[in-house]
This record gives C-alpha cells, sequence and structure tokens, in this order.
C-alpha cells in the first residue's frame, strides 16, 4: 500500500488543474533555504562512488556519535528493520508506535506480521511494555511537534534493553532543538538496542540528493550495510553533505533563519486563521501544524481548508487523519499570498 505524503506537488498541481510553477508549496517540512552546493570534480560524476572518509568524520563531530552508517535517506532503513529485527530476535511480534507520525514507520511493521500497539503523545506506560518488543520515537514528531526529552528516553532506553526489546528513535527533525535532546551522544552500554535515524535533507534543505545517517552499535549497521549493498550514496551527494556538515557558520545562521520565520508563520496562522475553529497549532522550526475542532457539514474543517487552499494554487500537508493541517516554512515573501489564501477562506465561510 502506497502512503500519501507531502512534496507531490506534480500530482497536486495536475488534480486541480494549476501549473506547478504557479504554486505556493508548503507541503513538506525541508527548509526553504539549502546550503549553497560547492563546486564538485567532475571525477565524482563519472567514477562510481567510494566511501568517504572525511564525509564519515564529519558526520560523527555533528552527530557526536562513535559510529553510524551513510544511507540514502531513511526510507529504506526503516523498510528493513523489521526483517533485520526478526532475524536478531524471532520471539518479537509487537511494536509500539504514536498513533500521529510517520507512517512508513508503521507500514513497514504492519507489512513484517507484527501486532501495531498504538500510543498518543504520552509514550506507553514504561513497565507495561513486553518483553521482547519495539518502541518506535519520532523526536521530535511530525507532524505534532512533541518532544520527549533525553532523560525520559534514557529510561525507556535502559528498560527495553533489559526486556530485549529494541529501541528506534527517529530524529529527522531534530536539528532545529536547542539545546538539543538528540539520543545519538548517549553514549551507554544499552545501545546495542538502540537504533537512531538522521535525517540530512530537512535542516539543510537538500531532500533531493537522498543522504542520511543511521546511527547504532557496530555490529547493527554492518548488518545493514551488507543488506543494502554498495553504491548506496552517490559521489556529489557525499561532498555535499560533508561541506554542509563541517560548516558551523552556516548551521548557526540556518538555525536563526527558522527560527524567525517559524515565529512569523506562526503568528500569521494564529492572525489569519477562526481560532474559535482550532485547538491547538504545534510544530517546531520547520513545519507548524494546525489542529481543527470537529466536523463541518460532514466533512472535517481541515479537509475543506486544503481544498480551498488548493484551488488557490497554496499546497499544505493534510494530515492522514484529516484533523490537520501541517504548513512547512514560507519565505518572507511568500507569507502575504498565504495571509490572503486564508483570509479568502475566512470569507467563503462567512
Amino acid at each position: 500500500m502506497a502512503l500519501i505524503h507531502g512534496g507531490q506537488l506534480q500530482l497536486v498541481a495536475k488534480q486541480f488543474n494549476i501549473a506547478p510553477e504557479s504554486w505556493l508549496d508548503l507541503s513538506t517540512g525541508i527548509a526553504p533555504f539549502s546550503y549553497p552546493i560547492p563546486t564538485i570534480p567532475a571525477q565524482l560524476y563519472q567514477a562510481l562512488p567510494q566511501s568517504n572518509i572525511n564525509l564519515e568524520y564529519a558526520a560523527k563531530r555533528y552527530y557526536n556519535a562513535n559510529s553510524l552508517l551513510v544511507t540514502n535517506g531513511s526510507q529504506a532503513i526503516i523498510k528493513l528493520l523489521p526483517v533485520l529485527w526478526r532475524e536478531e530476535n524471532k520471539h518479537s511480534t509487537i511494536v509500539y508506535l504514536p498513533e500521529q507520525g510517520y507512517k512508513e514507520h508503521a507500514l513497514a511493521w504492519q507489512t513484517a506480521g507484527f501486532t501495531l500497539c498504538w500510543y498518543q503523545d504520552t509514550l506507553p506506560e514504561i513497565n507495561t511494555i513486553e518483553e521482547n518488543s519495539v518502541l518506535v520515537v519520532i523526536n521530535p514528531n511530525n507532524p505534532t511537534g512533541q518532544l520527549y526529552p533525553k532523560s525520559t528516553l534514557l529510561n525507556y532506553q535502559r528498560k527495553l534493553a533489559q526486556r530485549n526489546g529494541l529501541f528506534i528513535i527517529d530524529e529527522a527533525f531534530i536539528d532545529v532543538i536547542s539545546p538539543t535532546q538528540s539520543m545519538t551522544s548517549a553514549g551507554s552500554k544499552y545501545d546495542e538496542n538502540t537504533l537512531i535515524l538522521r535525517s540530512f535533507g530537512k535542516f539543510f534543505g537538500l531532500a533531493g540528493i537522498r543522504i542520511g545517517f543511521l546511527i547504532g552499535a557496530e555490529p547493527w549497521l554492518a548488518k545493514f550495510n551488507e543488506q543494502l549493498g554498495p553504491w548506496q550514496v552517490n559521489g556529489p551527494a557525499q561532498l555535499i553533505a560533508q561541506k554542509a556538515l563541517e560548516d558551523k557558520h552556516w548551521q548557526t545562521q540556518q538555525q536563526q533563519t527558522l527560527k524567525t520565520l517559524s515565529t512569523h508563520l506562526r503568528t500569521l496562522l494564529t492572525d489569519n486563521l477562526p481560532m474559535e475553529q482550532i485547538t491547538t497549532i504545534s510544530g517546531t522550526d520547520l513545519f507548524q501544524t494546525v489542529y481543527f475542532k470537529e466536523n463541518h457539514n460532514g466533512k472535517s474543517r481541515a479537509e475543506s481548508y486544503y481544498i480551498t487552499l488548493c484551488k488557490q494554487g497554496v499546497y499544505v500537508r493534510l494530515t492522514d487523519d484529516k484533523r490537520a493541517l501541517r504548513f512547512g516554512i514560507a519565505k518572507i515573501e511568500e507569507l502575504t499570498r498565504l495571509a490572503n489564501a486564508l483570509l479568502n477562506i475566512n470569507n467563503e465561510y462567512a
């Protein structure tokens, strides 16, 4: 079963019969400003990609990790996780997942035949977690923005290790969290029961080069590396990521820019949406999610707003449960168009 994600502009543009170049695309949690592409030697385009030791050093410093695997994004890792875990622990049948979150996690475990146990914003009671089970945490959560402190996650890590379980932490959006709550530097004796996914493309605004990192104990990394095979990440992408991960000055500027833009976006949403129809607005410095109240005329308010925005060439992410809209970060010059589009909806429903 194919899941629906943000970033499907071609499809949505065709659906609403508006040329792709005419859209304001806020459907992803990818930063609107990207790391500038450095000069890339022609040889990197001509040769099969080799392991880039400088990239590995840069990534280990950036993530404060002792060991990691360079991957072509998180998706292949997510699909492989249930397969490799079942080889490791044949008694495991249960996985705990956030009810709201990146649904590829659930799809992978469901396809592998695991029993899915859902939790809301609060993690499952630590003493009720079954032996040999898996806990998936998206931190911060997408789309809710829910953030669990490292101290809490360390307790779960210890408990899962004691119960022969597996702890999976998806930190795709954690680059904008300060002070960091990342588990990459936990460095405890329980690391062999923990795998951490880190995205490169979102914070650095370069999702198109398809690169990410898996952080965990060496035996786990070796298993994934063997299954994924050679030439996972092309040479130019490796060089770009290396330079970006080394550039502390640019990273600091990006964090400040995203924080400012996120504040502008949240203010715009608060000022231009009927707050009596909204329960919460939450998110991170890479997106803001608006949760609407009960259904309106047989169709959720979120879905109605989504359709009306699309008719104006404004593309945002309608959540899977159709209860909320996730707005990616807009540039300053795009805010007026977004405000006008929301104003038009309010006038229509007035």
